[in-house]
């Protein structure tokens, strides 16, 4: 039998450990039961293509994923509005802190931060519709399951 939760594409949330808005995202998408894959930014480098991706899902450039109130950029005196992409994504990679948590990222969009509300927005009406009427037994779908997976899987990459 092949579960048709397969053709929905993981929502990944990029996280770090001491963020209580990562963990209150993590509850929500456990407690809907909506599968998602889990990335530490602190323990795992983003990679040049996903930093890519959030800068285009961006509405607002910069300001949507960096945090200027960061250490980093207030001790630096870091003017981001003067990098170019490269320099920009290379800042990153070298400074993970800056970026807002928690990051939700789809195929088509992004989201940051806790809101309930602007979360139910952000998943897609089929995704809600499948979690609620056909996923609901599916193993597939368990987010303890997913959860392990996604770790399991991290520590192999």
């Amino acid at each position: 039998m092949v579960s048709l939760c397969y053709n929905i594409n993981m929502i990944t949330i990029y996280t770090s450990p001491s963020c209580s808005s990562c963990r209150k995202v993590k509850k929500y998408f456990e407690e809907n039961k909506i599968p998602y894959k889990e990335k530490n930014i602190l323990a795992q480098p983003l990679k040049d293509e996903e930093l890519k991706e959030l800068l285009l899902k961006s509405e607002n450039g910069t300001e949507d994923i960096i945090s200027t109130r960061s250490k980093v950029i207030k001790e630096g005196n870091v003017n981001i509005d003067e990098m170019s992409i490269n320099e920009l994504i290379k800042f990153i990679k070298e400074n993970p802190s800056v970026l807002k948590r928690p990051i939700m990222v789809d195929d088509h969009k992004m989201q940051v931060g806790y809101s309930e509300d602007e979360i139910s927005a952000f998943i897609p009406r089929a995704r809600r519709y499948l979690r609620e009427n056909i996923c609901k037994d599916c193993i597939d779908c368990d987010p303890s399951i997913i959860s392990l997976t996604s770790s399991i899987n991290n520590k192999k990459e």
